[in-house]
């Protein structure tokens, strides 16, 4: 009896592992294409699919934000495309309130999805919250402006993911002295915030080389 118990255990976690992560998949994926779906509704009603096929098409939305995506870039990347997007920032900088807060979310925007920056490329080691007590983080940049002016040696801006859920986390300033670089992926390193330390790296999880610290 106490076989067949650690058997049918044993068999039904095993299927446990191989759903659960199927599971948050598919979950994720469908909150998300739910979510690109709901571009559908700012096209005219005559041309929703619902009128137009006189059914609903789930993901289509997502198709078509995608293309669109797509096509921007396109259009955009040439010189005249650039010239156009310069004007159009210059254009929304000058509009009262809405002006700064689009600098600010195209600045931020700029520096993490710049293939030539540093920001969220290197995965860290650094003590916090405590003496003794260590934490993943992530490289976001230099402190810059007037901070630099009160630190007394040379300092580097990190990101602290909190586990599970590492879009929230902690902004730090922290000497540049006491910072570990680790040889680990930033997407290893994800892995291993999310899971709460339960899926650890490989001991020689290679990343690509850049400059150092």
């Amino acid at each position: 009896m106490t076989i067949k118990k650690a058997t049918f255990k044993s068999v039904f976690l095993t299927g446990l592992l191989v759903l659960v992560p199927l599971a948050i998949t598919l979950w994720v994926l469908n909150l998300v294409i739910g979510t690109m779906d709901q571009t559908l509704l700012l096209l005219p009603e005559s041309w929703r699919p619902e009128r137009v096929f006189g059914v609903r098409l789930p993901g289509l939305g997502a198709v078509l934000t995608i293309a669109f995506i797509f096509v921007v870039g396109v259009l955009t990347h040439n010189f005249i495309g650039q010239k156009l997007v310069e004007w159009w920032n210059a254009l929304v900088r000058r509009i009262p309130l809405i002006g700064p807060l689009y600098g600010s979310i195209q600045q931020v925007s700029d520096t993490l999805l710049s293939s030539n920056g540093n920001a969220f490329r290197k995965a860290l080691l650094i003590e916090y919250p405590r003496k003794g007590s260590w934490t993943i983080a992530f490289l976001t940049g230099i402190p810059g402006g007037d901070v630099v002016n009160h630190l007394q040696e040379d300092h580097v801006s990190v990101y602290v993911p909190t586990t599970p859920n590492p879009t929230s986390g902690f902004f730090l300033i922290v000497p540049k002295s006491e910072v570990i670089e680790l040889d680990m992926t930033v997407d290893a390193a994800l892995k291993y915030i999310v899971s709460m330390g339960v899926v650890a790296p490989a001991a020689h999880t290679r990343r690509p080389i850049d400059p150092p610290l």
